[in-house]
């Protein structure tokens, strides 16, 4: 096989169709506009969403809900994960440690929560704790702190 030599597999190319080049193609006269009107002209573009005059979707649903612009997006770790980390020799879990083993991406925000438990004596830093993951944290023998 060489550059020369290489051509499409059968049947996974068609001709071109060329529109417009006399009533011998087929494809003159209208050249597959049909008669009149804005679409068989150039320069025709309709709006976004047009429906042929019909009310148009984006208008017939109702409008609801708002974006509260001052909630925090948190990526949340329950205790149970911190104890699988606590398994394999990890004692101080931070957000390199969270990126590290996939929990959370660099730069993003961790919230802490007490689902599961925890035996393992260690020392995390996160974003944010629940009170109930903060007080489990505390009874290991470890410390929570806040970033």
């Amino acid at each position: 096989m060489k550059l020369n030599n290489l051509k499409p597999a059968a049947g996974s190319t068609h001709s071109e169709r060329r529109i417009g080049r006399g009533p011998g193609s087929g494809l003159g006269g209208t050249s597959t506009r049909g008669h009149k009107g804005a679409k068989a002209r150039s320069g025709y573009k309709k709006k976004i969403g047009f429906e042929g005059g019909q009310m148009p979707l984006q208008r017939r649903l109702p409008k609801f809900g708002f974006k509260n612009i001052n909630h925090v997006e948190y990526k949340i770790v329950n205790l149970s994960t911190i104890q699988v980390l606590a398994d394999k020799g990890i004692t101080t879990i931070g957000a390199a440690e969270f990126a590290q083993a996939g929990i959370a991406k660099a730069g993003q925000l961790v919230k802490v929560l007490g689902n599961g438990t925890l035996t393992a004596k260690v020392e995390i830093t996160a974003n944010a704790f629940s009170k109930s993951a903060e007080a489990a944290i505390t009874a290991a023998g470890g410390s929570a702190v806040k970033q």
